[in-house]
């Protein structure tokens, strides 16, 4: 498949920062995606009280609703003031605390406590420090991970995930020659590889 020059494209944790700081997270929406609405009934698969993983969940408004519904959110993100902003955007209480087991990280969990963020790197998590999960919303995570680090991604969510669980991807797709990512494409091809 060709990938045009994304193959080798890297961006940087302090340039995901940097858009978080400047206002320039156009992938994030004020409202909740389409696709999760059609499709929650697979990712639920008529389960209640499920803990749903949002990966580079920056400040998905769908992690509120889900919560409303009864399930334990976990998210990751690297960017602190999308943590921040998720919990004061929907005037939800938090307390902060250090994450003895990554250095530097902390984790932000709502004080009902069905909502924890942690704030690090995604590739510092483990089942070990965040258990494992029933579902996962990847909207944005997948195409916004390095080409490079892609296998590593999915092994690591393959890591995360409890062995009845549901998994909702959203890619893109369009020409790679046109456009340097992220998003990046990702043809379905290589989601089956990674994935199975």
């Amino acid at each position: 498949s060709d990938v045009g020059s994304q193959k080798d494209r890297v961006v940087t944790e302090e340039e995901w920062l940097q858009k978080w700081e400047m206002g320039n997270i156009g992938f994030h929406k004020e409202q909740r995606h389409p696709l999760l609405q059609k499709y929650l009934d697979v990712l639920l698969n008529g389960r209640s009280g499920l803990r749903i993983f949002f990966p580079l969940c920056g400040k998905a408004v769908e992690m509120k609703w889900l919560a409303d519904m009864g399930h334990s959110i976990v998210g990751v993100e690297v960017s602190e003031q999308a943590v921040k902003d998720f919990f004061s955007e929907h005037s939800l209480p938090y307390c902060e605390e250090p994450v003895p087991e990554i250095s530097g990280a902390k984790m932000f969990q709502s004080t009902s406590g069905n909502i924890s963020l942690y704030c690090c790197s995604i590739y510092d998590l483990s089942s070990s420090i965040v258990g494992k999960f029933d579902g996962v919303w990847d909207r944005g995570a997948l195409v916004a991970v390095n080409p490079c680090d892609r296998q590593r991604y999915a092994s690591l969510m393959i890591n995360l995930v409890e062995k009845n669980s549901s998994y909702l991807l959203v890619t893109v797709s369009y020409d790679p020659n046109k456009h340097k990512g992220p998003p990046f494409y990702v043809p379905e091809s290589e989601i089956k590889s990674l994935f199975g």
